[in-house]
């Protein structure tokens, strides 16, 4: 019994995964992403296609943040970068690239920004001088259009305040 269910566990992840990810008219598929697309999303599996088509994003882009602790001392924080880690690394840190640059990042998800907010608090925890404030700010840079070398010409970065969290003692170990 305990070999029927790993085998089906292993099926069911291999069909949902195909299912989703393979750009299939709607049609098709439609029902099917429609009663995973919960546990598709909770459990991080998910995949869109916005990367390569139809119109690609043509910006960089990152969150950090700012932690004011009781002391008036501040510290910056920053979610992992890919491009500032080694390649192993960056395999187990994709989700945060993802959650960062797809999600936090924008207004319509400012759901996420407290709980952004609160763990990037306890991960600067301190008995001593405990955080008093987490400042979000998102950075952009557009990307240009191709020199006549076939390079990319980086745009000025872009740096704007968009998240106030005040620390409550609840949120802290």
């Amino acid at each position: 019994m305990r070999k029927i269910a790993v085998n089906l566990f292993i099926l069911f992840h291999v069909v949902a995964i195909s299912l989703w990810s393979l750009p299939l008219p709607n049609w098709v598929v439609g029902g099917f992403r429609d009663a995973i697309r919960p546990y598709m999303l909770w459990s991080g599996l998910f995949q869109s296609w916005n990367m390569f088509a139809p119109s690609p994003m043509a910006l960089n882009g990152y969150v950090d943040a700012e932690v004011i602790f009781a002391d008036g001392q501040t510290k910056s924080w920053a979610f992992p970068r890919m491009e500032q880690i080694g390649l192993f690394e960056r395999t187990y840190r994709e989700r945060y690239r993802k959650y960062v640059n797809e999600y936090l990042r924008f207004d319509k998800y400012s759901a996420l920004w407290p709980d952004a907010a609160r763990y990037i608090a306890r991960a600067n925890y301190r008995p001593s001088n405990p955080p008093i404030a987490v400042i979000l700010y998102r950075y952009w840079s557009e990307i240009g259009p191709p020199r006549p070398d076939g390079a990319f010409a980086p745009g000025p970065w872009n740096r704007y305040r968009f998240f106030l969290y005040a620390v409550k003692p609840g949120d802290l170990p």
